[in-house]
């Protein structure tokens, strides 16, 4: 028994210093890491990231702090951390290869969240699809197309192409072709074409529209009709007077070639 007491008293002589060193480090370094988490919340609040991204990096600095202090710790027992730290990297690495993919629509879905080419809401194309913008997230952004299906893409497509923003903006410009034959009268067809701008309240004044021959084509005359307009009126307008010009034509008597080329519709820049 004697024998029993004096080991005893020879281990916590050896170790007992250290296990307290040990469970000093571990409950400084937690209070630590908790308060440089709430510091890089705060300090990532005051510069307006996105909610998503502040959990994610708070999560992430959080765990690093936590696993430092952890291999300190154990360190302070007397334990080898070395191949301890080589075990994390080469999983590290493992798990880095084995997720690359995941990676880079992280790495891009924090660069969009930092430099927001659009935001939710907003109507993009992007990655060969379209639609509104319903998230962002950290590694997919959700869009809704104009027939209501949900499109999830991964942030690296989106930022692997051009993006095109049609609601960045607050005004866009509508590009018609209006094609009349060549007997038909220019005058009149510009007369037309200036009574539809000047009646529709929804046209802009600035920046002012474009009414102009732009193209004589084989078989027609093309008059190029850009007036501007909000983006929320766009497609309101646009189908409207496409179908106004229609009617105005065929009430003047302005011929349109056939086959039926008289409206067409290009992407605006």
């Amino acid at each position: 028994m004697d024998e029993i007491v004096l080991k005893l008293q020879e281990w916590i002589a050896l170790y007992g210093l250290k296990v307290i060193a040990a469970i000093l480090i571990l409950v400084i370094g937690t209070l630590a890491a908790k308060i440089i988490r709430a510091f890089i919340r705060r300090l990532l609040k005051r510069s307006r990231v996105e909610e998503t991204l502040v959990s994610f990096i708070t999560s992430v600095s959080y765990v690093a702090l936590m696993a430092f202090v952890i291999i300190a710790a154990v360190g302070k027992l007397g334990v080898q951390t070395t191949s301890f730290v080589a075990v994390l990297g080469a999983a590290g690495l493992a798990i880095g290869l084995a997720l690359q993919g995941s990676l880079a629509n992280f790495a891009a879905g924090v660069l969009m969240i930092l430099f927001k080419p659009f935001k939710v809401g907003d109507f993009i194309e992007a990655a060969g699809t379209m639609g509104g913008v319903e998230e962002i997230g950290i590694f997919t952004t959700e869009l809704k197309t104009p027939d209501n299906k949900k499109v999830i893409v991964p942030n690296a497509k989106i930022t692997g192409d051009n993006i095109i923003n049609y609601t960045a903006k607050g005004t866009r410009r509508m590009d018609i072709v209006a094609c009349v034959s060549y007997s038909s009268d220019l005058d009149k067809v510009r007369k037309v074409l200036e009574e539809i701008l000047s009646e529709e309240e929804r046209f802009l004044k600035d920046p002012a529209p474009t009414i102009g021959v732009l193209e004589l084509a084989d078989s027609s005359v093309n008059f190029a009709f850009r007036p501007w307009v909000r983006t929320d009126d766009y497609w309101d307008v646009f189908f409207e007077t496409q179908e106004k010009i229609k009617k105005r034509f065929d009430a003047a008597g302005i011929e349109i070639p056939f086959p039926q080329r008289d409206i067409h519709f290009y992407k605006t820049e």
